[in-house]
């Protein structure tokens, strides 16, 4: 101890002629140099830890950016199966909670995880230099609290788990709610949803005090560790100080008495490793949550799609011959198989009626023949191009589609009509809703075509809306048109006119539609019937007769 006070009284004496040199001599004007230090190196200060802040956010909220770009595209990649394992509240949840855990991690490690420890070393470090045996002596309490730290870190790391499994259940509940608020108040369950949806908030209160709980933690049990050093060094060194002793219970602690001032200069280096220490364990917390997180995004984003063009797709020639399936079968996710054995041919041109029982597969057989799911076995085939060589967006692309659950987006009639092709005209726009019976019924709008629709079109009938969705089909102009119950919503007089569109538009085109409807049969030149994942064929007559 009594070396370290002669060291750094030495090195004082090396600096003073140094300082001399840039000192005013007169001491007023001295105590102005050192405010106007004082006032500059608080502004750099701030400045750089306004800096370093906007750094460590920019990194931060970027990273959650990407990775709810990741997630969206990931959404829009996956088939229909692997998109429903999830759901619209598992992305909804991963968008949101676990993409603001991950960025809080990053925040928490950006901002300490190298100058605390940095602190903490050179606090300790300069401590050692001052009496490396007293400086071991203080830090006795170490073993206990680094358990007591790693004992935390694994019930934060459990509770965060949780937390993200309730809020994907939090998300389901509301949105199940909201998308079916129809029937919820139709059949007054909104009581039910009321405590389903209180049960869930009650939930991640709960869950989200014991982790408020378990986090503060860590700044008491740093405390202890600040305090245990203190206390230790201030009972140590005052037995040294006031007797003059270098040991303590036989253990020697210095090799000569240490002063006052070498034993105040080695508490101020405690007092100041004691501060770092509670923000590394804030760290620490931080980055646990962080990595819950990421192990919670990375089974979805290493999800591969089983939907991925060829390395070196193969190109139709537009329009196609005929599409083909050979054995084609299929089940979900290893369930009982849909389709089996299916072998049918569509050449081009042809209009096709598919009809059987509900549950039979014919939105599946539909669904394969789009591919939107590849079949369990067998093949599809454009002529003579497995759709699995063929690129995802040039097959989509000589598509178009109207379902019975007609999706609409919250935006404009146009918007909504345009998404069939979007560098379209207004007047190619209108010119498809004429087609789709559904210009007169737009013009009464105040807004017309930039009548907000609501989301996914409630604002409209469900007529209007099938009409709208087939307006975006006419826009479309596709090669191939698939129809699933289009007409399903929509009144008598408005099924004939739309009837007789449709004989005009589906001249050069493979029409697939699934109907019960006799006028809509009264278009196909084919039956085909799925019963059971049986699959056959006939001509159009056979059916009238």
């Amino acid at each position: 101890a009594a070396d370290a006070d002669r060291a750094l009284a030495a090195g004082g004496r090396r600096l003073r002629p140094w300082i001399g040199r840039f000192v005013p001599r007169d001491p007023f004007r001295t105590v102005l140099v050192v405010v106007g230090l004082v006032i500059a190196g608080t502004f750099l200060k701030h400045a750089l830890l306004l800096a370093s802040t906007l750094m460590v956010s920019w990194v931060a909220l970027n990273t959650a950016r990407s990775i709810r770009l990741r997630i969206f595209d990931q959404a829009l990649s996956l088939d229909r199966a692997q998109f429903m394992r999830y759901g619209s509240a598992g992305f909804m949840a991963q968008v949101t909670s676990t993409s603001e855990m991950l960025a809080n991690g990053i925040m928490a490690v950006f901002t300490g995880a190298v100058t605390e420890p940095l602190k903490i070393a050179a606090c300790l470090g300069c401590a050692m230099f001052v009496s490396w045996r007293l400086t071991l002596a203080c830090l006795l309490l170490a073993p206990v609290v680094g358990f007591l730290m790693v004992w935390l870190n694994r019930r934060v790391r459990a509770i965060s788990k949780s937390i993200l499994a309730r809020s994907r259940a939090f998300h389901h509940v509301l949105l199940e709610a909201l998308n079916n608020v129809l029937t919820v108040q139709a059949y007054t369950m909104e009581d039910f949803e009321r405590r389903r949806f209180r049960a869930c908030t009650k939930d991640m209160l709960r869950h989200g005090m014991r982790h408020a709980f378990y986090h503060a933690l860590a700044n008491p049990i740093t405390e202890i560790l600040g305090i245990g050093m203190v206390a230790t060094s201030i009972a140590i060194g005052a037995w040294l100080v006031i007797n003059r002793e270098t040991q303590i219970l036989g253990i020697t602690i210095t090799e000569q008495p240490m002063t006052v001032p070498g034993i105040m200069i080695f508490f101020g280096f405690l007092i100041g490793a004691s501060d770092p220490v509670r923000k590394l364990s804030g760290v620490i917390t931080g980055f646990n949550v962080g990595t819950v997180g990421a192990q919670a995004l990375y089974p979805l984003l290493d999800t591969p799609s089983k939907l991925v063009d060829a390395a070196h797709p193969r190109h139709v020639a537009s329009p196609h011959r005929e599409i083909r399936l050979e054995n084609v079968s299929f089940g979900y996710d290893g369930a009982d198989t849909v389709l089996r054995d299916v072998n049918l041919s569509i050449a081009f041109g042809e209009r096709v009626a598919i009809v059987g029982p509900n549950g039979g597969g014919k939105s599946t057989l539909v669904n394969v023949i789009c591919r939107f799911y590849d079949p369990t076995e067998g093949r599809v085939l454009l002529d003579d191009v497995p759709l699995t060589e063929i690129a995802l967006a040039d097959l989509r692309g000589r598509l178009a589609i109207v379902t019975q659950q007609t999706e609409l987006f919250n935006e404009s009639i146009l918007y909504n009509i345009r998404y069939g092709r979007w560098d379209a005209s207004e007047e190619e726009i209108e010119a498809a809703a004429r087609k789709a019976h559904a210009h007169d019924f737009i013009a009464d709008f105040p807004d017309g075509y930039r009548t907000m629709v609501g989301p996914n079109g409630f604002r409209l009938s469900g007529g209007q809306r099938q009409r709208i969705a087939l307006a975006r089909a006419f826009l479309r102009d596709a090669e191939i048109l698939v129809l699933d119950e289009a007409t399903s919503q929509i009144d008598v007089e408005s099924e004939r006119l739309i009837h007789e569109a449709l004989a005009r538009y589906v001249e050069n085109r493979t029409v697939i539609m699934i109907t019960h409807r006799a006028s809509t049969l009264a278009l196909a030149d084919a039956i085909i019937e799925v019963d059971h994942g049986r699959v056959t064929k006939r001509p159009a007559r056979q059916q009238a007769a």
